[in-house]
């Protein structure tokens, strides 16, 4: 998240309120078990955001952990100001704001009962927080709308961010690997219990004779029946859509800047297993322009293929591994139909749909609603559209870099 927004847009890590100062710009994940986070935690730190070494907890509904990297300028001790605004918020749980700071603009995105991945971004710049602000305004149905009122768009209030701060809670920023010394203790204690153990066993052993064991005749075992677990169910362990839509969109952003004079990229596919695969069409130039930009691109590329000609360049990158989620369906096929109507009708988009089923190998059949999605918004646009439907795996995204177009497959799961 960091190096995305620092190739793109300028951002700080926090900013102070009455004296008070705030974190901001963490980037936030699901949280699955809110009473023991630390696993969830330091697995998100190694393989999402590297580098990060604190973490904060938001507790709820839909319950959450931010991650932040000291070497980014954020501090251990700091409350995160989007806990704080959510908690002082209470009963909304849809809201879309910019507040003025001392330092910056920043934009809070709050969607369903949970704060986006890049939903808290302190802005350097007034027109970047505005256009993130404008951008997400095509999403219907927000509760409260926030704005500075210079910026004279309707429907916004124009609240003192202070007062909302210091009435919410004040969750701050911990270190990740803060209870190491406290594991070591306990693992010296208990080493320590099992030397005098064996001490205690290796003399009773030297200095006492334990009475011949009696023989026993062997009994009869009767086998128990073998326990059989019951099937887990698809939508127990998805693919996380806010991870696969953020690192394809991530991913996709790298690969597009691979320009090289004479040559045409072709359309670009990004699979949450696979990666993201695209190919370079040569019109004019040379074939060595073309690798020379490759290896300078600082782009990780786990395959790059040539064909016989020297005309195609085709290339696979990895993307960053997406968080298993637990998301049971809601809906059956009519209700779901529905919604996806409204929506369509609503947005004035075209949702494609169709059924399909899947016979688990012992014999469960689960209904599947297939989707399609063809748009001009970008991935970050379109998360929280998509998270508003549970049992929901994006297979499939496309980018036409040409016409700036993508396409989102995926499917969801019915009840």
């Amino acid at each position: 998240m960091a190096e995305e927004r620092s190739e793109e847009k300028a951002w700080k890590s926090s900013f102070t309120e009455n004296g008070v100062s705030y974190a901001a710009s963490i980037f936030w994940q699901p949280l699955m078990n809110s009473d023991n986070p630390l696993p969830e935690v330091k697995d998100a730190a190694e393989n999402i955001l590297e580098g990060a070494d604190l973490y904060v907890v938001r507790k709820g509904k839909s319950s959450q952990f931010g991650l932040a990297a000291s070497s980014q300028g954020f501090t251990r001790g700091i409350p995160s100001a989007a806990v704080a605004l959510v908690s002082s918020l209470g009963a909304v749980t849809s809201f879309l704001g910019v507040f003025k700071v001392d330092n910056g603009w920043w934009y809070i995105c709050f969607r369903n009962d949970v704060i986006l991945s890049d939903g808290d971004t302190l802005f350097v710049d007034e027109k970047d927080a505005k256009d993130q602000f404008i951008s997400m305004l095509a999403v219907p149905d927000w509760d409260a709308l926030f704005a500075p009122e210079e910026w004279g768009i309707d429907d916004t209030r124009h609240d003192e961010l202070a007062p909302l701060l210091e009435k919410g809670l004040q969750s701050k920023l911990d270190k990740i690997n803060a209870n190491n010394d406290s594991v070591m203790l306990i693992v010296i204690i208990v080493g320590f219990i099992i030397l005098a153990w064996f001490g205690y066993s290796t003399i009773q052993s030297m200095f006492f004779t334990a009475p011949e064991a009696p023989v026993i005749a062997p009994v009869e075992q009767i086998e128990a029946p073998v326990y059989v677990p019951p099937e887990p169910k698809p939508w127990e362990k998805l693919e996380n859509p806010i991870d696969t839509m953020r690192n394809c969109y991530m991913t996709i952003q790298k690969v597009v800047q691979v320009i090289v004079p004479g040559w045409k990229i072709e359309g670009i596919t990004c699979e949450p297993t696979t990666g993201v695969i695209t190919s370079w069409k040569r019109e004019f130039g040379r074939l060595t322009w073309m690798e020379q930009a490759l290896n300078v691109s600082g782009v990780e590329f786990s395959s790059r293929v040539l064909d016989k000609t020297g005309n195609t360049v085709m290339v696979t990158v990895p993307v960053g591994e997406s968080s298993p989620l637990n998301s049971p369906p809601e809906y059956n096929e009519e209700d779901l139909t529905n919604i996806i109507n409204d929506l369509n009708q609503t947005l004035g988009i075209n949702i494609q749909t169709s059924p399909k089923s899947w016979v688990s190998p012992r014999g469960n059949t689960y209904n599947i609603m297939e989707f399609s999605i063809q748009s001009n918004n970008s991935p970050l646009v379109w998360i929280e559209l998509l998270m508003r439907f549970s049992g929901l795996s994006v297979k499939t995204i496309t980018y036409d870099h040409n016409s700036g177009s993508w396409t989102y497959k995926g499917e969801i799961y019915e009840l």
